[in-house]
């Protein structure tokens, strides 16, 4: 590796120290407690609690046409 690869690969280094050094940190029962509350603000719009009604589902089998 030569000597200018090599101060370009330490400067990437210290911008991504810098990056992480200045992102505010809170403590994990804090974010737990903040994920829990807005998952249960959300749970009536998520569809895997709900259900989706087969009128709106796009994934609804395909109804077969048949003739008498």
């Amino acid at each position: 590796m030569s000597g200018s690869s090599s101060v370009m690969a330490m400067k990437k280094v210290v911008q991504q120290l810098c990056l992480e050094a200045s992102i505010s940190c809170m403590k994990v029962s804090q974010a737990a407690t903040d994920l829990k509350q807005f998952c249960l603000q959300n749970a009536h719009h998520d569809p895997l609690l709900t259900g989706v009604s087969s009128s709106t589902n796009p994934f609804r089998p395909p109804k077969v046409c048949s003739f008498l």
